[in-house]
């Protein structure tokens, strides 16, 4: 079969960027679609390239394996490297287990394939497909964040610090973006952390970004928070928590922190 390089570059690059951001939402990784741009183009010119050595079996295969791990070290933003390992195992296991299904669904339908770089390039360019399909769900995702941005809900939470708490009105905000070491932050006025804790249980600070430009919150750890919906309360223990300089409002809840 004759494999064109442009359709092999677009196919590769299409592939990686779909198995990559599957990758980063699994693992909650932070990074930008830039990085992620860059990194699949990487992996689409070590296709090409690849097939010219002609490399054994074992050789191609350890290979394979180290560029999936450079193309990962490139595309995420990582605070420790458990966080790298846990990003590359899941863009290798998708990778192998969404080859093994392109090798039944072709050999089922007749199709004819080459192998490329773990990938499949057919007479289907199923990479192409796929990649449209992902930018529909990112597409909808935001329009869904947004439309959940406009309908806020108002929470109660009860934050606990030792043995002290502190209660005040919230609401989860689709556009809090913020974590710290990979865990996501949420934001209490100064008010209410005054009421729970001293100086020395800051642990350091975090970079937001606002449309007056970007500062730093003072950060700690709280044992633990409730959150009461009005339908259930829900308790999330080791909550990393952003102080804000406003000395009145309510809590600004991380959308992932019930994931956590």
């Amino acid at each position: 079969m004759q494999v064109y390089v442009e359709l092999a570059v677009v196919e590769n690059f299409c592939m990686d960027f779909t198995l990559l951001f599957c990758a980063k939402l699994v693992s909650k990784n932070r990074a930008g679609i830039f990085r992620l741009c860059i990194a699949s183009a990487l992996g689409a010119a070590f296709a090409v390239v690849f097939p010219l050595f002609k490399l054994q079996a074992v050789w191609s295969i350890l290979i394979k394996l180290l560029s999936g791990l450079i193309i990962c070290a490139v595309a995420g933003k990582y605070g420790s490297f458990k966080a790298y390992i846990k990003m590359s195992a899941l863009f290798l296991g998708f990778t192998a287990l969404l080859g093994g299904a392109l090798i039944g669904v072709f050999s089922l339908a007749g199709i004819s394939y080459a192998e490329g770089k773990g990938y499949f390039l057919s007479s289907v360019p199923i990479g192409i497909p796929l990649f449209c399909a992902l930018l529909l769900i990112i597409l909808a995702r935001r329009i869904a964040a947004k439309l959940k941005k406009a309908g806020k809900t108002t929470v109660l939470c009860k934050i606990w610090s030792g043995e002290k708490f502190v209660e005040l009105s919230g609401f989860f905000d689709s556009g809090n973006k913020v974590y710290h070491m990979g865990q996501p932050v949420s934001v209490i006025p100064q008010f209410a952390a005054k009421k729970i804790i001293d100086e020395n249980r800051i642990k350091g600070a975090v970079k937001i970004h606002t449309v007056a430009g970007s500062k730093k919150l003072k950060i700690f750890t709280a044992d633990k928070i409730e959150i009461n919906s009005g339908e259930k309360t829900e308790t999330v223990k080791n909550v990393i928590i952003g102080i804000s300089p406003n000395p009145t409002g309510g809590a600004v809840l991380h959308p992932d922190i019930l994931e956590e």
